[in-house]
């Protein structure tokens, strides 16, 4: 078997050969699909190519597949701490890359399927469209509040009688401008968050996972899009705790010889647009009934908000893994609650509204259904709190205790 480390820069990759113990270099192949399609029509079969992830990881490694054994995809971050070295060229890094590979010291990445990846592409669009907004609406405010400008009547300022409110406030002509330059882009981006939306709705429409996602108190059809192309494959997850540190909300620990261990904050190392989304979800579940909300209560009480939408966040994690694990709905689920949701991923996804038509959000219409779906999560709700009321927090073994 021959190992081939390939350093990967934006228009070129060094290669390394390694091969019964003799390492050797291999030049450099252009990162191009024509160059690509030469350099691998010379390899063998049996060749293990393997590199490190970096923007234009998938189309390499969707040229090079199909003629090699296999293609492994190295997590850069840990490479560079296991790898760090005072004298770094790429032929360097192509030579360590294979020989951590052959060695069995070499932390992988898992490389996402075609669908996966596309869902993946137009979250990262999104959330790029989202936080554009955001920094247009700041800076209206932010102009607003120079000219001592009171707060709008209206609840949303960027609606039809917050514009109208907007369009009568005494500002200089050039502010005045400068607002409805950022008013006429927060349109376009509108438009095209619109559009994305509706693709991104298309292409989970009949997803049974998704649909599952959608039974869990807080997670709407956004958030559960984006937890369904950062997950992926559930199955690459041995646990929930495996899950939890790839969302980055496990804390970091910190521990040597007799002391006890030291937990600090969250790590924040993985996926951090879906981390957001959790802790988005995590408040949207402690404004509804239910046993996450008696979670955030009881964490808020000992430790404050802020620390208790990130546990709830943690809490959402562990759900999502059984969820998706175990093909089934969550325990406490609304159905007519997840009904309505389904019925609102179709309509962005372009289904036609049936006027007069009785569909499958129908019952959450019906006030007697909304308030016994209501009463029953309520009841789960005081139950949690009962069943927790006599917790204490853990104490380190007397035998990790610092000696008096």
């Amino acid at each position: 078997m021959r190992v081939i480390g390939l350093d990967v820069s934006r228009t070129v990759g060094e290669i390394a050969y390694l091969e019964d113990g003799q390492l050797r270099e291999g030049g450099r192949v252009v990162l191009r699909h024509d160059a690509l399609e030469r350099f691998a029509h010379g390899l063998r079969p049996s060749d293990e190519i393997v590199l490190e992830a970096t923007g234009n990881t998938s189309a390499i490694v969707t040229a090079l597949k199909p003629h090699v054994a296999k293609v492994v995809i190295a997590n850069p971050l840990q490479v560079r701490l296991i790898a760090e070295a005072r004298v770094k060229t790429d032929k360097i890094d192509a030579a360590i890359l294979a020989q951590l590979y052959a060695s069995g010291f070499l932390p992988q990445v898992w490389m996402p399927d075609s669908y996966t990846l596309a869902l993946r592409r137009q979250v990262a669009r999104r959330s790029q469209i989202v936080r554009h907004r955001t920094r247009l609406k700041n800076q209206i405010h932010a102009v607003l509040a120079a000219h001592l400008i009171p707060q709008c009547p209206a609840a949303d300022l960027f609606g039809r009688k917050g514009r109208t409110w907007l369009a009568e406030q005494p500002l200089p002509m050039d502010e005045r401008l400068a607002i409805e330059q950022r008013l006429r882009e927060l349109d376009r981006l509108g438009e095209d968050l619109d559009a994305i939306d509706k693709l991104l709705c298309e292409s989970v429409l009949h997803d049974e996972q998704l649909k599952r996602l959608l039974t869990i108190t807080g997670v709407n059809c956004i958030v559960a899009i984006g937890l369904l192309a950062a997950v992926g494959d559930i199955s690459r997850f041995a646990s929930p705790e495996k899950l939890v540190s790839y969302f980055g909300l496990n804390p970091r620990v910190r521990q040597s010889g007799l002391q006890p261990a030291q937990h600090g904050h969250i790590s924040k190392v993985g996926r951090a647009h879906a981390r957001a989304m959790l802790v988005e979800a995590a408040w949207a579940s402690a404004n509804a009934p239910g046993p996450l909300r008696a979670f955030f209560l009881r964490i808020r009480g000992r430790r404050g908000q802020q620390i208790a939408a990130v546990a709830t966040a943690r809490k959402l994690a562990v759900i999502t893994w059984h969820v998706l694990a175990g093909h089934e709905d969550y325990e406490w689920a609304r159905p007519a609650l997840a009904a309505k949701k389904r019925r609102e991923l179709e309509l962005r996804a372009g289904l036609p509204v049936r006027k007069g038509h009785r569909g499958s959000a129908a019952e959450y219409s019906i006030k007697e259904v909304r308030d016994r779906e209501r009463a029953t999560a309520e009841m789960a709700e005081r139950a949690y709190t009962r069943f927790v009321s006599s917790w204490k927090p853990n104490r380190p073994p007397s035998s990790m205790r610092e000696a008096p």
